[in-house]
């Protein structure tokens, strides 16, 4: 149905700043407030994005969407808006296959096995981009995680794409990727909340993937994450509850996975229980070298993920199987 045009007093606009009225348009009360169109949301974040909005409005601007709920239309309008900003587009030579956002900071998130993961997809010919920032997490950050395995963060997306020529995988930071969008993510201490930020940068896609993994921490948003995803055009991308809101599954329990596919439709995966997550004391780097399949569950599991993503296969015992192989063929130099 289509929104009446809220009517505004001129008087109200008077020395008015310019990005005042999407403050109004969220705020405005019961029965007035609405929420942004796809368009509005792209020109008011693409505004905050420019510097173009005082603060005091930024932390306004955020809340009361926070408040009121995005909208998957409104959601899509600040990617478009974020991915403007930084320049997405499709890697320069060869495409990415898979788009890995890693943005966890919950209290139940460990150490990033999911980075296993992707290194072996990254073994199996597949082309892994990983981006994101964990700055507010307990646990191992993914750019900390790396030097012990011998990689390294990408300093920007031409880094980036040398990194993914040279080893498949690359792990790009939000600082390096966006830093506007990296300092918004840092208003959280100040806020005492998440914003929609933390769903924008998931759905950020920059490389243009072929398809992606995003892991949600509550499950109103995986709709939230799928519903975005087919308003964007985006080929594919699943969408589960994971540790940490990481993309990363728990082996121990049966977990559900949701797949957007643009040509297929929408699609519910249930993954079986395959064994038991890593103990709390297990390195990363020692079981990368010296793990066996069964204390590197969590790792099989969750690049099981990625092949369900990817489309390399459609039945979830089939990608288990799979993601043993690959931990059993592994190279750990």
């Amino acid at each position: 149905m289509r929104q009446r045009a809220e009517a505004v007093d001129p008087a109200e606009l008077a020395g008015e700043h310019g990005f005042a009225r999407f403050v109004r348009t969220l705020g405005r009360g019961p029965g007035r407030a609405r929420s942004l169109s796809r368009a509005e949301a792209r020109e008011a974040f693409a505004l905050i994005l420019a510097g173009k909005a005082d603060p005091h409005q930024v932390g306004a601007f955020l809340m009361l969407m926070r408040f009121r709920g995005e909208e998957p239309s409104e959601l899509v309008g600040l990617v478009e808006a974020a991915r403007a900003a930084i320049g997405a587009a499709p890697a320069l030579g060869a495409p990415v296959d898979l788009d890995w956002p890693s943005y966890g900071a919950g209290r139940t998130r460990g150490a990033p096995w999911f980075l296993l993961s992707a290194l072996l997809l990254a073994q199996a010919g597949y082309r892994v981009l990983m981006h994101g920032s964990n700055e507010f997490s307990t646990a191992c950050a993914v750019a900390d995680a790396l030097a012990p395995l011998g990689r390294r963060p990408a300093r920007d997306r031409s880094d980036a794409e040398r990194l993914l020529d040279t080893h498949g995988f690359a792990f790009l930071p939000l600082a390096a990727l966006g830093p506007p969008l990296g300092r918004m993510l840092q208003l959280r201490p100040l806020l005492g909340l998440r914003s929609p930020v933390n769903t924008v940068v998931r759905l950020l896609d920059p490389f243009a993937a072929r398809a992606g993994v995003d892991g949600v921490f509550h499950p109103p948003y995986v709709s939230l994450h799928l519903d975005a995803a087919a308003l964007l055009g985006r080929p594919r991308l699943l969408v589960l509850k994971g540790g940490g809101g990481e993309a990363e599954r728990n082996p121990a329990k049966a977990v559900a996975a949701h797949v957007h596919d643009a040509t297929a439709g929408r699609r519910e995966l249930l993954l079986a229980p395959i064994g038991a997550p890593p103990a709390p004391e297990a390195d990363l780097v020692q079981l990368w070298r010296h793990g066996s399949a069964a204390a590197a569950a969590t790792v099989i599991g969750t690049a099981a993920l990625g092949l369900l993503a990817l489309g390399a296969c459609t039945d979830p015992a089939e990608a288990d199987r799979i993601a043993a192989r690959l931990w059993e063929e592994r190279r750990t130099g």
